[in-house]
């Protein structure tokens, strides 16, 4: 019961920590868009490039307040960003929200794919590099998460597209939506970020695997899958969670460039649009939920780590045991 209350506080904790982060985070991103010499927004209204008269500028300004104090427009933004509303598209004239959610999904199913190819990658790297002959698992595949992080996820993606779009015909890029269009921009996203994951497991593999105990678990005779899932991967993990969760951010980054390149329909090519046409607002929604998405993912891996370790309570970036069991030595982990 005291391990169950120890970690309800944790997690109620941190969680008012993450509402706190995001609205800050959209605090900032507003201050940077609205507040800043010039008012880009109000700029852009008067600009008789853009072709609004001053029957369309007088509800933009009443709807977003910009003939009022500045804390008053925040108070305004705020309020509706907690509800969801996002405001309206200068251009489109529509709300941010559906524009935002029409595009997401095509973005999640690039990202999560992405994410997929990426521990796939990583756990078939990392389980080679300790089972496979020296010349090979401690040569060759060590270097091939080194070498994937220098190619960017661009050059991947025109490299796949050259070769198995156009030379062997397995996609089309006028169907970026199709599985195989999209199994290949996965691939071309997924990789760079699973040399980081791979990187990371096959030090803490190598590390575990001079520990005794593991000199003892493999004199009893297990097989080498059980020998590497219960007695090297599994206390490697941790740092993999942390791994996982910085490299959710890299992927919706990624999937923007990705999208472009393969002709995807998502948020890339949201905020393309937004920036050609200076859509403030679209642009500091997109800003907002991104940075949203990446503290809650952390948060998630946050609350992962204790249940994965029990001994392991993170609190104000320390290390507290949930009741009276010692310490894990992170530093260990960490290497």
């Amino acid at each position: 019961m005291n391990h169950r209350s120890n970690y309800i506080g944790y997690a109620i904790a941190r969680l008012a920590q993450s509402i706190v982060v995001i609205a800050l985070a959209y605090t900032f991103t507003f201050l940077i868009i609205n507040v800043l010499p010039g008012d880009p927004i109000t700029n852009m209204l008067l600009d008789p490039e853009n072709g609004f008269s001053p029957a369309d500028i007088e509800p933009i300004i009443a709807y977003y307040g910009l003939d009022k104090p500045v804390l008053e427009q925040l108070w305004i933004a705020l309020s509706r960003f907690v509800v969801g509303d996002l405001g309206i598209s200068l251009r489109s004239n529509l709300p941010v929200s559906g524009l935002v959610l029409s595009a997401l999904p095509s973005t999640l199913v690039l990202a999560l794919s992405a994410l997929a190819v990426a521990l796939v990658v990583a756990f078939l790297l990392a389980f080679a590099s300790q089972n496979l002959p020296p010349r090979y698992g401690q040569g060759l595949l060590r270097l091939l998460p080194a070498a994937s992080l220098s190619v960017p996820a661009f050059i991947i993606g025109i490299f796949l597209i050259q070769i198995f779009a156009f030379q062997f015909g397995l996609f089309r890029i006028t169907s970026p939506n199709s599985f195989a269009a999209t199994a290949f921009a996965a691939i071309a996203l997924g990789i760079p970020v699973s040399a980081q994951i791979a990187e990371v497991l096959i030090a803490n593999l190598d590390h575990e695997a001079r520990q005794e105990y593991f000199s003892v678990a493999r004199s009893r005779g297990l097989s080498r899958f059980e020998l590497f899932a219960h007695h090297q991967f599994r206390p490697s993990s941790l740092p993999v969670v942390t791994m996982i969760a910085l490299a959710i951010g890299e992927l919706l980054g990624g999937s923007l460039i990705t999208e472009s390149i393969f002709g995807r329909t998502g948020i890339g090519s949201l905020v393309q649009g937004a920036v050609s046409s200076q859509d403030y607002p679209v642009i500091q929604a997109v800003v907002s939920l991104a940075a949203a998405v990446f503290v809650i993912v952390n948060l998630i891996a946050d609350l992962v780590y204790p249940l994965l370790d029990p001994r392991l309570r993170t609190r104000n970036r320390g290390r507290e045991p949930l009741a009276d069991e010692p310490l894990v030595d992170t530093e260990a982990v960490a290497k």
